[in-house]
């Protein structure tokens, strides 16, 4: 069967939702008889009645009830395809990607920020445990860990890397023995830590208290904000929770760890301005806690 006219479905559409062709009339400036008659041609092309008509007004019938739903939902989503096709500005979007730590503990706490200035575009933010190239084009930037030495065109250092000693505000101490020697939240990969940072600035530390083992400097913050303990982590991943009084680093030395975090575009999507206005926002932020 061929589609009615779409000007009488559209008007049994305003007429079943107001179950009245005085008040469908008025929202179409027709006449309520120009409403009348399109709804009989409509009830003539389907062969059923849609309406009752009562001394006081209409009432659909059930097959009324029953097409009603589908018409109305049918003119929804055309309304909704005009708005976001034609309507108002769409909003751009950013696909970024970064490590669970650095999406966590860096971008997240001040994504804020970044609508706040730039209420046009959205980012979408996602983790992963490791990439050394992007999948399918489905991102537009990486922040990524290491030495640059990927295949993409645009790879931007942003920043220099230094690792601190940070504790819960209940373990902090003026004596860096005494802090090393208690509850120590160790993150794989990064053992050696503790042994440079002693021997890069000669302090002798000797680690004789527990050690808890977590798979990433995240899970190592998280734990310090709520039970006594130390870590060392990179500084741009304790910056927030410093900042906020959670965390404390009661000691200067700062060690310095080669590889770094990069900003790494797909290729092409540096080109976009709103993949530019964010770029320039993580350079600002990865500086501020430089």
């Amino acid at each position: 069967m061929a589609l009615p006219h779409p000007t009488w479905l559209h008007t049994f559409e305003v007429a079943a939702r107001h179950s009245s062709f005085a008040a469908a009339a008025k929202e179409l400036n027709l006449t309520a008889a120009a409403v009348s008659q399109q709804i009989r041609l409509l009830e003539q092309t389907l062969g059923v009645q849609l309406f009752q008509r009562l001394p006081r007004g209409v009432a659909l019938t059930d097959i009324g009830t029953a097409y009603a739903q589908p018409v109305r939902r049918s003119f929804s989503d055309l309304e909704m395809a005009t708005n976001d096709l034609f309507g108002a500005k769409k909003r751009k979007v950013v696909k970024v990607r970064a490590s669970i730590s650095a999406a966590a503990l860096v971008i997240a706490p001040r994504l804020a920020e970044f609508q706040a200035q730039h209420p046009d575009i959205s980012v979408e933010l996602s983790t992963f445990v490791w990439a050394d190239g992007f999948d399918m084009a489905e991102h537009d930037v990486d922040i990524r860990w290491g030495h640059g030495d990927w295949r993409e065109h645009s790879i931007q250092p942003l920043a220099s890397e230094s690792a601190i000693v940070v504790c819960h505000p209940d373990a902090a101490s003026s004596d860096i023995h005494r802090v090393a020697a208690s509850r120590i939240y160790q993150v794989t990969g990064r053992e050696g830590d503790w042994r440079d940072l002693s021997d890069h600035f000669g302090l002798g530390l000797d680690l004789t208290g527990e050690t808890i083992t977590v798979d990433s400097s995240m899970l190592a913050i998280m734990a310090l904000t709520t039970s006594p303990g130390t870590t060392i982590v990179l500084e741009s991943f304790a910056g927030h929770h410093l900042k906020t009084g959670q965390l404390v680093a009661p000691f200067p030395y700062r060690l310095p760890v080669a590889p770094s975090h990069f900003l790494v575009h797909q290729d092409g999507a540096q080109n976009r301005t709103e993949v530019a206005a964010f770029s320039a926002w993580v350079h600002q932020i990865y500086s501020d806690d430089a």
